[in-house]
């Protein structure tokens, strides 16, 4: 058995740390973009690199499944991760540079929403992405680590870990998209389950 009782109460002090010290002004305002995304039926793009990429994924999992069984409040999301051969074929044909890019172009609309994540938040493939948001006047919501980078700075709304540490970082990114899905199924899962009950009677 190896002593690794103090590098592992370390890692949770540090995960606790970063939790405690977060904007949460800024988690309630990317909330209420999501709220807007919701009720007016906007598409909702997520992408990132790695780990990153995969908590893009999860929350496409999460956010697409019916907030409440039966339900009419259903969101649009997608993964610009999740389709291998775009992303292999604009990769090999193009540039990886552009994997994100390109797959926005000729989709998104100003009335759309971009959600990237980067550790580092200067991802080249990411900024690209971003940048080509913004000049189509889409909102674009940016989960980053260490100091945000690029992406902090010219995204509409913010969520950074402020920590240099990237597996810490991806940890809380995946928290922050669990806590927004359950603060939905708090306030909408509970509002369709009333109003069904009320059809009934």
């Amino acid at each position: 058995m190896t002593g690794n009782g103090g590098r592992i109460k370390d890692y949770f002090e540090k995960e606790k740390m970063v939790i405690n010290n977060l904007d949460i002004k800024a988690i309630n305002m990317v909330y209420s973009v999501l709220v807007d995304a919701l009720e007016k039926k906007k598409k909702v793009f997520t992408f990132g690199n790695g780990g990153s990429g995969s908590t893009a994924s999860h929350m496409v999992n999460d956010f697409n499944k019916a907030l409440f069984k039966g339900s009419d409040n259903v969101f649009n999301f997608t993964c610009l991760n999740d389709n291998i051969s775009s992303i292999l074929a604009i990769s090999n044909d193009i540039s990886y540079d552009d994997v994100f890019l390109y797959q926005l172009k000729g989709r998104l609309t100003s009335d759309d929403i971009v959600i990237a994540f980067s550790g580092s938040g200067n991802s080249r493939n990411i900024i690209k992405a971003v940048e080509y948001a913004r000049k189509c006047g889409a909102t674009v919501v940016g989960f980053t680590g260490y100091d945000g980078g690029k992406l902090k700075k010219i995204a509409n709304y913010s969520i950074n870990t402020n920590i240099d540490n990237m597996q810490i970082t991806e940890d809380i990114h995946l928290i922050i998209e669990h806590l927004l899905i359950s603060l939905f199924y708090q306030n909408y899962g509970v509002r369709e389950y009333k109003k069904r009950v009320l059809e009934k009677e």
